[in-house]
């Protein structure tokens, strides 16, 4: 009988961690493992706490105890323990970054076996945290087998990936849009209206700097007969709460928090547009993106050197805008609220982008042949 190849993904966080490379690698887990593998996952816990052993939805998960976050990344020393014992029996370890300390316990695992990295995006924002953890990446990009891109946009804009191009491959992320169809359609937002005839605009995400919400809330106050809806939880939360109230918007605006998969379904399946107002290329994708185009529904994104205005593409899907802009931001949004035949148009074709260039299982037999190999 021949072996199950064995794979441990590592990433920094995990389910139910709201942000798009968690949903990334708990397709990887979940759908590497129906592929044949056996899968491994090993991320750290979300703030302090010991090391947790769980099996979600299938999926062999290890959260290691973590002493809380900083710079954006957890402390933890059991991570650097588990990964060498995790590594030891694997074919392949699959590497999400950015993830400072899977870099670390990589250098110090001893492993010898395949490696593979999916490069999300460079670290943008932390300049100090670089200046001690360059010498880390480097010998992660010297060292892996293999490094996937969602797409060629994410080698050219980088800092670091050109000299390693001959080992990049681009793997776009996907989606199964069954899933997303089969869903039971509820008027999840609709039933939150105050004025019943406003277009219904969605935003859904951490609330981090790099998102752009507070552009986003800047240009809502240029718009006309619309409602956001905001999804999501972060540091930034009270003081976007803060803003829409201190500038009349209480009634136009409205926090949902945190919400499960198939209310968060159904809410894409109920708004009229979405809009991603990332300012940094710290958005590297944006898989929520595919999740709203999968249901017809024209994206409002922004022009990042990143793989951003690759998955809605301006005129086709949606509109793009330069980032950090709120005047343009809320002229794409009253164009779209005032033009019906448009937003249907663009939504059209959105859903067959995806299904066309985004398809799950296409993209995860790519990675487990890659990772075969």
């Amino acid at each position: 009988m021949e072996k199950r190849l064995d794979i441990l993904e590592v990433n920094k966080a995990y389910y139910p961690h709201i942000g798009g490379i968690e949903s990334l690698v708990r397709q990887y887990s979940e759908e590497l493992g129906a592929h044949g593998a056996e899968v491994r996952t090993l991320v750290c816990r979300d703030g302090r706490g010991k090391t947790l052993h769980e099996r979600v939805n299938g999926v062999e998960l290890t959260r290691a105890g973590s002493f809380g976050t900083y710079f954006s990344c957890p402390v933890s020393l059991s991570f650097m323990r588990l990964f060498r014992k995790m590594a030891k029996r694997s074919d392949a370890v699959h590497i999400n970054v950015p993830f400072p300390l899977a870099d670390a316990a990589l250098l110090l695992s001893g492993y010898k076996g395949k490696v593979a990295v999916s490069w999300h995006s460079d670290i943008v924002k932390q300049k100090k945290l670089m200046l001690f953890y360059r010498p880390f990446m480097m010998y992660l990009l010297r060292r892996a087998d293999i490094i996937f891109v969602a797409t060629e946009g994410h080698i050219d804009n980088s800092e670091f990936l050109p000299q390693f191009r001959e080992k990049c491959r681009v793997l776009p992320y996907g989606i199964e849009p069954e899933q997303y169809l089969s869903i039971e359609r509820r008027p999840v937002l609709t039933e939150k209206l105050n004025n019943k005839n406003a277009v219904k605009v969605f935003f859904t995400g951490r609330l981090v700097y790099y998102k752009g919400v507070d552009v986003l809330l800047r240009a809502f106050r240029m718009t006309k007969d619309c409602e956001l809806f905001i999804a999501g939880t972060g540091i930034l939360e009270e003081s976007l709460k803060h803003y829409a109230d201190t500038h009349g918007m209480s009634e136009k605006v409205h926090f949902l928090g945190f919400l499960p998969d198939e209310e968060l379904r159904q809410a894409y399946a109920d708004c009229d547009i979405f809009v991603l107002p990332s300012v940094a290329k710290s958005e590297a994708f944006g898989i929520v993106q595919l999740e709203a185009m999968v249901y017809g529904k024209p994206v409002i994104n922004t022009r990042l050197p990143s793989g951003v205005p690759f998955v809605s593409v301006h005129g086709e899907t949606g509109i793009t805008v330069p980032p950090a802009s709120p005047m343009a931001l809320a002229a794409a949004m009253n164009k779209l609220a005032e033009d019906k035949e448009l937003r249907e148009k663009l939504g059209r074709n959105a859903a067959v982008r995806v299904k066309k260039y985004f398809s799950e299982k296409e993209v995860i037999k790519s990675l487990y042949e890659a990772l075969s190999e």
